[in-house]
């Protein structure tokens, strides 16, 4: 009965294995298709609001009610945000614990027998979760492989990437993220949901899915960018806020870490988001701790209370807390050049051999990270219990898979425990609380920390960068507390003082890590602080951030943007290069030629125009009676496709339709013209057009942009840079140095007195004079 159920196992398997693809450039659309690679994966985004006449139509029709709808609703989907977002949350950390209390439950009742069926089957459980991610990954969605954070940063500089914000991306990032965590990978959870919560926000942000239908038309008011990316920035702080519980240290990290460009109302709207998530988590984990969640305890939702810690530290335990961070720096530059190297080699070499390739890594690093956690403590002498006080409430020894330190594993004495188990073979969150535990000095050897260093060290670098979800807040927490509660062993040791513990030091030893791989300082300091339930420690984290980040910054760049890098995503950095100084707008520019159009356009030169060159942005050049050239505006590729599909705005004569003298007739709305977030939108080759439509022409007047950010030729590309970041640009015209000057705009020009009535607004300027 037994090998009839094994044989259909093996042949199930067989059936899937034949069933993956196996290009070598292909990538999955949808299940069981593939379609080819495009290199142009990527598309800016169009942040600054286009003010055509269609435009300014329509803003005429509105009434001051749909204004106040519009920021009603803004905030209503900022709750929306906040709720979908912790639920996310709630239902990964009840997952990952509950196959993580049923892998150690079955595996502890095993190895009561038998330690090698023990060993099997737990090498077997890690590897079907692992399996599972990497099988989603693959095969239904791509894009949601990694922590997702170098991408939402990438967006929120103004990088559309195809394929990041999408339903089955949002799927994928749940279900990934539980076959990977779940499995016992060296990686975390915390990252995937920085990029859940992005997704999330994204798809209310657009009304839904219109490909799953899924949508709803009441919610279809965010139809440009600029909102969309603030609602994005909502879901970034809430993921952090739900993997966390840290709703501050959530609103800093979108600051911090992710945005580029910040409003102060945004803020009001972030920092509602992510209380709305800590009140949802909050509530879950309150009806979790009645035993509904089934192993969902203490665990899953970080957060370490070390409390009742070391209350005071000393100034001269100030030199070892530096050295700390000074050891942070060093194997966080370390770890970022590793991963890039790794991740390198993958992306160019080993990831090019198809689908399989993928897997089958997946699933060797899950049976050596199994082989690793369980067979190394076996190895491992046991230690005596030590002496503790009644009124600690720490027991010694702990039986196998329950919760707390000094676990008994493989221990002939039942007054003995296996250090290196309760970090190793045990869940990660376990294994942080047991290295940040108070009064528990002499816990662990050095020689167990140091092994768990260096092993847990190299399986993070070879682990980041595979074929599923993967976050590295947690594994870094891991490795930093391990290195930061051997110097505290040291510190403890020598400086002989009653009142000192190891789990401070560890606590510093994550946060430096942490800052000397991520370059977080604020948010990353208010996180810490969060998540330990420790105020008092505040001041010694941020010097060990200070100078973790100083060390590492000598020698790379923070992990994100390393990766960021490496897959190709232009990310416009805070400080523009020193080179740019004595460079200009117009050397910017280059040599190439400028394609521009006329105002109105025969549809078949259009159709040509756009078939020659791939430029998503096209000046529209007018001329005067006296021949002079005029710049009437841009326009962008995605109108002009809208335009030529719809046919609508057609016309046989090629003068400007409001020749005699009329207004326009605009029969389009701004939603038509907008693109679906990543996505690559309409395309060309979508459109059929007859020998007829070829022969007719387009006004393009109504729709161009009539307003676009010029600059002189001269400018300084330093300052072109500034004003492209800080105002979130997509096009910039470059243009002679102008003769004429028509006014000039202070700041008292700015002001105006409002009485409540449109008509009756005054500009300052006008009752007053001087600049």
């Amino acid at each position: 009965m037994l090998l009839n159920h094994l044989q259909n196992g093996i042949e199930t398997a067989r059936m899937i294995w034949s069933r993956l693809p196996n290009a070598e450039d292909g990538e999955l659309d949808v299940v069981g298709m593939a379609k080819k690679s495009d290199s142009s994966g990527m598309e800016s985004l169009d942040y600054e609001v286009i003010e055509n006449y269609a435009y300014r139509e329509e803003q005429e029709r509105r009434e001051k009610l749909f204004v106040v709808y519009q920021v009603v609703l803004k905030w209503f989907v900022a709750l929306l945000i906040g709720i979908g977002t912790g639920f996310a949350a709630i239902f990964i950390n009840i997952s990952v614990e509950n196959f993580a209390g049923w892998k150690f439950a079955l595996t502890f009742a095993i190895i009561q027998k038998s330690y090698f069926a023990g060993f099997l089957v737990y090498i077997l459980f890690n590897l079907a979760l692992a399996f599972s991610s990497v099988y989603i990954i693959t095969q239904f969605a791509p894009a949601a492989a990694g922590s997702g954070i170098p991408e939402i940063k990438g967006y929120l500089n103004g990088v559309d990437i195809h394929g990041i914000l999408l339903l089955r991306t949002l799927f994928g990032k749940i279900f990934g993220s539980i076959g990977s965590v779940g499995g016992g990978l060296a990686l975390g959870k915390e990252g995937p949901l920085v990029h859940t919560g992005a997704c999330i926000a994204s798809l209310l942000g657009q009304g839904g899915s219109t490909k799953y239908h899924l949508s709803s038309r009441w919610l279809q008011v965010f139809n440009n960018d600029r909102d969309r990316r603030d609602l994005v920035t909502c879901g970034c702080a809430a993921g952090v806020a739900a993997a966390f519980r840290a709703p501050v240290g959530g609103v800093l990290f979108a600051l911090e870490e992710v945005t580029s460009w910040w409003r102060s109302h945004l803020m009001w709207r972030v920092f509602f988001t992510s209380a709305v998530v800590a009140v949802v988590v909050r509530t879950a984990m309150g009806w979790c701790k009645s035993g509904k969640c089934g192993h969902f305890g203490a665990g899953g939702f970080i957060i370490w209370d070390i409390s009742d810690g070391q209350e005071d530290y000393s100034f001269a335990e100030l030199l070892p807390m530096a050295v700390i961070g000074v050891i942070g720096g060093l194997l966080g530059a370390l770890f970022n050049q590793l991963t890039l190297y790794i991740t390198y080699w993958r992306r160019n070499y080993l990831h090019k051999k198809g689908m399989r390739v993928k897997i089958i890594e997946v699933c060797l690093v899950s049976v050596i990270t199994s082989a690793i956690s369980f067979g190394l403590p076996l190895l491992t002498k046991c230690s005596p219990c030590p002496e503790s006080e009644a009124s600690s409430g720490i027991e010694c020894p702990n039986p196998p898979g329950v919760y707390g330190n000094y676990v008994n594993f493989k221990c002939h004495n039942e007054k003995e425990y296996n250090d290196l188990a309760t970090i190793f073979f045990n869940t990660q969150d376990d294994a942080i609380r047991n290295l940040f535990s108070a009064k528990t000095i002499r816990e662990f050897s050095a020689q167990s920390l140091l092994t768990f260093l260096v092993m847990f060290y190299t399986l993070a670098v070879v682990t980041f960068g595979t074929a599923v979800p993967a976050g590295q807040f947690v594994p870094g927490i891991m490795i930093g507390s391990t290195y930061g509660r051997l110097v505290g062993m040291f510190v403890v040791k020598f400086y002989k003082k009653m009142n000192i513990e190891e789990g401070t030091y560890a606590l510093l030893g994550a946060a430096s890590f942490l800052g000397g791989s991520m370059r977080m300082t604020v948010s990353l300091c208010v996180i810490m602080v969060e998540i330990t339930n420790n105020l008092k420690f505040l001041p010694l984290i941020m010097l060990v951030l200070l100078i973790s980040k100083a060390v590492g910054d000598v020698f790379n760049e923070g992990l994100y943007e390393e990766q960021a890098r490496l897959r190709g995503i232009p990310l416009l950095e805070s400080r523009p290069k020193y080179q740019m100084r004595n460079m200009m707008a117009k050397e910017a520019c280059g040599y190439r030629k400028v394609v521009s159009l006329p105002r109105v356009i025969k549809v078949g030169d259009l159709v040509s125009i756009l078939r020659s060159n791939e430029h998503n942005g096209f000046p529209v050049i007018d001329h005067t009676r006296s021949g002079e050239t005029l710049v009437s505006g841009l326009m962008l590729r995605s109108h002009l496709l809208v335009l030529l599909q719809s046919k609508i705005d057609f016309q046989h004569s090629p003068l400007p339709s409001d020749s005699k003298g009329g207004s326009f007739l605009v029969r389009h709305t701004n939603s038509e013209f907008v693109k679906p977030v990543s996505t690559k939108g309409m395309s060309l080759d979508d459109i059929h057009l007859s020998d007829d439509d070829l022969e007719m022409y387009i006004d393009l007047a109504p729709f161009l942009n009539p307003s676009p950010y010029i600059v002189p030729e001269d400018m300084s590309l330093t300052k072109v840079y500034n004003l492209f970041r800080q105002l979130g640009l997509r096009h910039v015209f470059v243009v002679p140095r102008p003769s004429h000057i028509i006014g000039l705009i202070t700041r008292k020009d700015l002001l105006i007195e409002d009485s409540g009535d449109s008509a009756t607004v005054e500009l300052q300027s006008t009752s007053s004079s001087g600049a």
